[in-house]
């Protein structure tokens, strides 16, 4: 809502307290000349408050500021209305005697009312501009938070993407070299999964059965560059290829499985991975072998867990639950994500 609305919509709330107080009168001209003024000059201070004090002085933080011209523009407005001036102005006398001893005044002076009245008004308008002021701030924070969000997923998956591409390409080149009759069906692998991560991937969540699928060819390019039979076992049991996860999601732990399980020695390594999946939950667990001493690592490291935990804080928070053990011979990872956002 603008500030033109909300200045509308305070007169038209003044406006009817008016029109009800004036059908419960008897007197209806003299009450419209003398409450005509007093109802412009409620218009002024709201006006004042809701076009400069309060975005200029009140949510700027100028308190004091915005006390001291409230409490002038009030009693300047609340003056202009008084008895006395309005009898100025009018041509009455301008003194009014006192009551007759003994007996008490009926009404409090005039100024004091509407000093009353006005400031009622200026302070219901403070609250309404407070509250409204309050709720655009957590709609920006919200905002904010949402683009910082989306700019660090697409930040993660920038770095995720290059490096699958440089690792596949390099079992393209180890199969071309070991076994050039199987590089055309690495090539036709690596075009397929070129294809999920160039397409599929820039959605923000992709069917299960396609995720399971890239990690089936992830495996089979890895297996490709050898003729040594890995001992990697998996099971896959999806009971809804349609159910939506967030892409690459379960690539890294693979990744990291294979370049630290030591697979190349056959003897004393394994690999197990599992996805067991329904409509409500998605359950992926991965365990690999630990070699006793320590492997030779080329400089390029993968893209590590953090990515990956990081990515899950982001897109399921309180919605997933991540174990990750290491003994002396081995390594394991559970994640299981509730799709309908139980922990």
């Amino acid at each position: 809502m603008d500030r033109t609305k909300r200045f509308l919509f305070h007169i038209l709330l003044w406006l009817s307290v008016w029109l009800m107080a004036w059908l419960l009168m008897t007197d209806d001209v003299l009450f419209l000349q003398r409450n005509t003024l007093p109802f412009v000059l409620q218009c002024v201070v709201i006006a004042v408050l809701i076009y400069y004090t309060a975005p200029a002085l009140l949510f700027k933080k100028k308190y004091i500021l915005f006390v001291i011209i409230s409490i002038t523009v009030i009693v300047l407005c609340s003056a202009l209305v008084s008895e006395t001036l309005v009898g100025i102005l009018g041509g009455r006398p301008t003194h009014i005697a006192g009551p007759p001893p003994g007996v008490r005044p009926k009404a409090p002076p005039q100024f004091l009312i509407h000093f009353l009245v006005l400031s009622i008004a200026y302070v219901l308008a403070t609250f309404v501009e407070t509250f409204l002021f309050a709720q655009k701030k957590e709609e920006e924070n919200i905002r904010n938070k949402n683009e910082n969000l989306q700019t660090e997923l697409k930040l993660l998956k920038s770095q995720i993407n290059p490096h699958f591409l440089f690792n596949s390409l390099n079992n393209i080149y180890a199969l071309s070299v070991t076994n050039s009759d199987k590089t055309q069906q690495g090539i036709s692998t690596l075009s397929n999964m070129l294809r999920y991560v160039l397409y599929e991937c820039e959605q923000a969540f992709v069917p299960l059965g396609k995720e399971v699928d890239y990690i089936k060819d992830y495996l089979a390019m890895y297996v490709l560059k050898s003729s040594k039979t890995y001992p990697i076992q998996t099971e896959f049991q999806i009971k809804n290829d349609a159910v939506k996860v967030a892409p690459m999601l379960f690539i890294p732990f693979v990744e990291n499985a294979l370049k630290h399980g030591n697979l190349e020695k056959i003897t004393d390594a394994f690999l197990k991975i599992s996805i067991f999946s329904d409509d409500k939950n998605i359950n992926f667990e991965i365990e690999n072998s630990i070699p006793k001493v320590p492997m030779q690592k080329d400089n390029i490291g993968g893209i590590g867990l953090e990515n990956v935990k990081k990515r899950l804080e982001i897109l399921y928070p309180k919605k997933h639950t991540l174990k990750i053990q290491k003994e002396l011979t081995t390594f394991k990872v559970q994640l299981h994500i509730d799709l309908n956002g139980n922990h």
